[in-house]
């Protein structure tokens, strides 16, 4: 026997087909496959906010995010079309357009406007917060690690004599455990992670030494959102829809670290809800929200600090020059400033 609804609605589409006009039809949600540089963990509480608070869906998008082995490999991913969207390393791109600018792949958000890139080490075996600390010493290096990429540009900033440095090539699994255990004296990485992860290992804080190659002469930025040109010309509608809703979800975790925290314990229930709400603290307040950011807004770059660190990276990384402020950074997606403003 029909329902009633059932009925209703059967005699309103009828009456529809009698009267000429066609049935309503219903928007399909846009599809983006979105890798992350790394695991679900406080830093990532932006993107995953802007899913948990239904921001994709008012946007007529169904975002999926994958984990992902460090900021490096993001770039391979989305420039494939693998992945339309992803978050990565904006100076690794910037040496990867460099290299072959045909490829169709450009940043469209800064989240990092100061970048994490660190080496962080332990006091009791000789690491301090110089850099010239790290001469003599033996140094864990993850090859995806985005920390580890800019080495050269940041031994060319600080004036490193990297003639009896040791550079092992170490596993992510195992940087932590091997910088607590002492096989190592500093190990590359992003400086929210490396610090709470040591003291997870055992290391007391008062051990635990940070060098933030930003603090000491590499004025560069740090991770961004990307992605793949062939989609973003196709499907330009998508790609601000994903923007706006950034926007809102890092200001979102900016706002309330602690559900920030929260929506990253539910994809990974091992992790400790204190730790990541401190680890997105740390993040919110040493590299996304910045004095820039507050002035300007979250997600664009300035143009001029673009083009200098590029021209900082020919002279560290040997650019051939085929590349520029505008080939990397396209701000044609983003929202107004007014909305792209931090709490």
């Amino acid at each position: 026997m029909l329902s009633r609804r059932h009925l209703t609605w059967t005699a309103f589409g009828a009456a529809l087909l009698l009267s000429g006009m066609s049935l309503p039809a219903f928007a399909q949600a846009t599809d983006i496959k979105f890798t992350l540089d790394w695991r679900f963990e406080g830093p990532a509480a932006g993107f995953l906010l802007a899913q948990d608070n239904g921001y994709f869906a008012e946007e007529g998008l169904n975002v999926t995010f994958d984990i992902g082995n460090g900021s490096v490999e993001v770039i391979p991913r989305v420039a494939t079309g693998a992945y339309q969207m992803g978050f990565g390393d904006i100076n690794s791109l910037i040496k990867f357009l460099d290299e072959d600018p045909s490829q169709p792949i450009e940043a469209v958000m800064m989240v990092y406007d100061k970048p994490v890139f660190s080496v962080i080490g332990r006091k009791s075996q000789g690491i301090t917060d110089d850099p010239k600390s790290l001469e003599g010493k033996k140094l864990g290096a993850p090859p995806p690690d985005g920390a580890f990429a800019q080495w050269p540009a940041f031994v060319e900033a600080a004036g490193i004599d990297t003639s009896d440095i040791t550079l092992e090539s170490i596993g992510f699994p195992v940087r932590e455990p091997m910088l607590a255990s002492g096989d190592v004296d500093g190990v590359f990485g992003f400086a929210f992670s490396v610090i709470l992860n040591l003291k997870a290992n055992g290391v007391p804080d008062e051990d635990i030494s940070t060098i933030l190659f930003a603090d000491h002469g590499l004025n560069l930025y740090g991770n961004a959102v990307m992605v793949n040109e062939t989609f973003a010309e196709e499907n330009p509608d998508a790609v601000q829809g994903v923007l706006r809703a950034l926007a809102k979800g890092f200001a979102d975790a900016v706002a309330d670290p602690a559900a920030g925290a929260a929506a990253v314990l539910a994809r990974n229930e091992t992790l400790n809800i204190d730790t990541e709400t401190a680890r997105l603290t740390m993040a919110n307040d040493m590299n996304i929200r910045t004095p820039y950011v507050v002035e300007n807004g979250f997600g664009d770059v300035d143009p001029e600090r673009l083009a200098a660190s590029i021209e900082t990276l020919k002279l560290s990384m040997g650019l051939k020059g085929n590349v520029t402020a505008d080939d990397v950074f396209d701000a044609q997606y983003l929202p107004p400033a007014a909305e792209r403003m931090l709490p």
